[in-house]
């Protein structure tokens, strides 16, 4: 037994030791041919490999989004195709196209005639028959671009549904951007090229597109196609990356509110174009802009960002300017006066003139008055009398208080404020550059930095930089925000701030911007008017051209917006500031007011004319009742047995009684309202015609008569 045993221990040890030794062997093998692969035959294989893949190709991503400061979409991408025959393609199934049974040239031309509706189905078959004989490789289908839900649709028409050889039938995509909103801050937002730039992206064109353009574009993936069991597959090696979102400023609601009204004035005045910018007074954040230039006779679009960009004379909304420096240096108080005679004064052979010289002038007015009436003169010689034996000091009183500090806007092309300075190389000042500056000539300054000088005001001294961007964010995680920048803490002493804010006032409640005066909110600001340079040819050529303007803020007594806005060359009307921007501001400030102005019913005093039972219908009984029970209203029914009621209103509820329904007869609906009417009288064989609208007050054919099947009932509703 032991030697069996032991036997048979060794038999199996043997057994192990061969199936151990074949595992190696299929072991060594495995790793030699691995060895082989990878660096013997390593070449040899890597040629193979590539051969079943086509070239790599770049993954677009998608460029993000831009939204309002509520989070309304403003801008977006959506692809467009362009539709292309190739009559040259490899198998194209000629025969099938003009022979065909379904397939065929008729049928294609029919639904292609239907859906661009822009050839008939007879112009379309010649239009691609003249295709066919050009034998063009790249012959548009369609002129326009589609969508791709209407390019899903026309890939199923008759032909084009065959294979992409077989039919020649292409595509050529190129991104658009959408617009939800339309025009609104359209030259703001920016847009971008349509085509596809350096090969995987759109390129922004001008505004926040252009400024944040890397950050919106996204990244790129990549994809190659490779063959996978006798087929090809589209595999993505890298995935793209989506671009940024943009969370602007802009409130849409006051975008609308401003748009609307400049937009509206412009037409009014047949303007050429116009300028509104309203402005959030504690953040600088600019809740609405817009610039709308005429494209033809009555018709306005954005063009070009003047807001930002137009370095223009600012003409009288400067005065504050002056007067702010002239006020701090403590050379003029509000009270001083000054004589400007008849309204016209001759200043080293120049003649200036103030807006009534044709009425004789202010004469002898306080330095306060000269702002409240945009007096050239007054402010003029205030301005001489303090620093004519030294305009540097002044120019620096300009700088001081911040209306030339650079803003850094976050939109490309922007201007800058130029206030030249008494020494100028480039530019020297003329005998006549101190007095004519002081009242807003011979200065370039873009709109956005007086808004952003009267922003300041209100803000008690403070001056901070517009801004039109919240936040960037990427797949809704905000990635930067942006907050308020300070530029200046305090522009002037608080003394030179509230005799500003009192002048600016008087402006609209006692001087040129009484057109501006409301009733509803109380609104401070300066009117401006200027005559628009020709260049070489001066402020005379080809007649009198003029800029108008007014730039205040809103509440005046607790500031919550600035707004400025700045028309040019109105062509029907006197130029003024206070009537025609003044009124767009006016307008603007009125219609913000009322869209924020909230308030609860229970807080308001109770009428006491109003009933306190409303009016009632009648009609069906169990419809009536669940809707006076619900709104609370008593009424009393006791009367009430069938299915049809009439209401009567008393003083202190309803009375519900019974309308009489009997067969072949007709009833009465008066005091019903027109659905129930109407299934009334269709019910008992009538057919109904309507008048007016509300409840019934009168049916032609009186109740209880017979009824006749077919017969119209005529009921008058009230």
């Amino acid at each position: 037994m032991g030697d069996t045993g032991e036997l048979k221990t060794n038999r199996t040890l043997l057994y192990y030791f061969l199936v151990v030794l074949a595992l190696g062997v299929v072991v060594a093998g495995i790793l030699w041919c691995t060895f082989k692969t990878a660096f013997v035959e390593r070449e040899l294989w890597e040629k193979v490999a590539e051969s079943q893949k086509r070239p790599n190709r770049l993954v677009l991503p998608g460029r993000g989004n831009i939204y309002s400061a509520d989070g309304k979409l403003m801008a977006t991408s959506v692809p467009r195709y362009y539709l292309y025959l190739d009559f040259r393609a490899d198998g194209f199934a000629l025969d099938t196209l003009l022979k065909g049974k379904k397939d065929n040239l008729d049928s294609l031309c029919y639904y292609l005639s239907r859906k661009f509706k822009k050839r008939s189905q007879a112009a379309y078959k010649e239009y691609i028959r003249r295709g066919l004989k050009s034998k063009s490789r790249q012959f548009p289908l369609y002129e326009g671009k589609v969508s791709y839900s209407d390019l899903k649709e026309i890939r199923r028409y008759p032909f084009l549904r065959l294979s992409r050889y077989k039919s020649g039938f292409y595509t050529k995509q190129m991104v658009q951007r959408h617009h939800p909103f339309g025009t609104l801050a359209f030259r703001t937002i920016g847009d971008t090229y349509g085509e596809i730039h350096d090969g995987w992206a759109t390129q922004g064109k001008n505004g926040l597109e252009l400024q944040y353009d890397t950050l919106l574009r996204g990244t790129p993936g990549l994809s190659s196609v490779r063959r996978v069991g006798g087929s090809w597959t589209n595999v993505v090696e890298i995935e793209p990356v989506d671009g940024c979102d943009v969370y602007t400023t802009i409130d849409i609601t006051i975008q609308d509110i401003t748009e609307k009204s400049l937009t509206d004035k412009l037409k009014e005045i047949d303007a050429e174009s116009g300028t509104a910018v309203v402005m959030e007074v504690e953040t600088g954040e600019i809740k609405a802009i817009t610039n709308m230039a005429r494209i033809r006779e009555g018709v306005y679009g954005e063009t070009k960002n003047h807001a930002v960009a137009d370095e223009t004379e600012p003409g009288s909304t400067f005065k504050v300017a002056s007067m702010m420096v002239a006020l701090e240096d403590g050379v003029v108080t509000p009270n001083d006066t000054v004589d400007v005679g008849n309204g016209i004064f001759m200043y080293k052979g120049a003649r200036m003139t103030d807006h009534n010289a044709n009425h004789g002038g202010y004469h002898r007015i306080s330095a306060a008055q000269t702002i409240w009436y945009s007096s050239n003169i007054g402010v003029a010689k205030l301005i001489l009398k303090a620093y004519e034996k030294n305009p540097q000091k002044y120019v620096e009183g300009l700088y001081r208080i911040g209306l030339a500090e650079p803003l850094d806007l976050e939109i490309p092309g922007a201007g800058q404020a130029k206030i030249r300075p008494p020494k100028d190389k480039a530019n020297p000042w003329s005998k006549t550059t101190l007095p004519w500056m002081s009242f807003g000539y011979e200065t370039g300054i873009p709109p956005i930095y007086t808004l952003t000088f009267f922003n300041a005001i209100a803000n008690n001294g403070k001056m901070v930089r517009p801004m039109f961007t919240r936040s960037i964010a990427r797949n809704g995680k905000t990635v930067e925000s942006f907050s308020t920048r300070v530029i200046n803490p305090s522009i002037c002493s608080d003394k030179t701030l509230a005799e500003i804010k009192e002048m600016l006032l008087g402006v609209v409640e006692k001087g040129t911007g009484k057109a501006v005066y409301s009733d509803v909110i109380r609104i401070a600001g300066k009117t401006g008017t200027a005559q628009i340079s020709q260049g070489k040819a001066g402020y005379k050529a080809n007649g009198v051209s003029h800029q108008v303007a007014f730039c205040g803020y809103f509440p005046a007594d607790n500031p919550k917006y600035s707004c400025i806005v700045v028309i040019r060359r109105p062509r029907i009307g006197y130029p003024s500031g206070g009537t025609m921007s003044g009124g767009v501001c006016r307008n603007i400030a009125e219609k913000i007011y009322a869209s924020t102005f909230s308030f609860r019913p229970k807080d308001l005093p109770e009428d006491t004319l109003a009933r306190k039972v409303p009016a009632v219908k009648g009609g069906d009984c169990k419809a009536l009742e669940y809707v006076m029970d619900e709104l609370d209203i008593d009424y009393d029914d006791a009367a009430v047995e069938t299915g049809w009621v009439a209401a009567e209103r008393r003083d202190e509820d309803v009375l519900v009684k019974d309308v009489p329904v009997r067969a072949g007869l007709v009833p009465n609906v008066t005091g019903m309202g027109a659905k129930d009417a109407v299934f009334l009288l269709e019910s008992a064989g009538l057919k109904v015609a309507l008048s007016g609208v509300g409840r019934v007050t009168a049916q032609n054919i009186p109740p209880g008569r017979t009824v006749v099947k077919g017969q119209t009932v005529t009921l008058t509703l009230k």
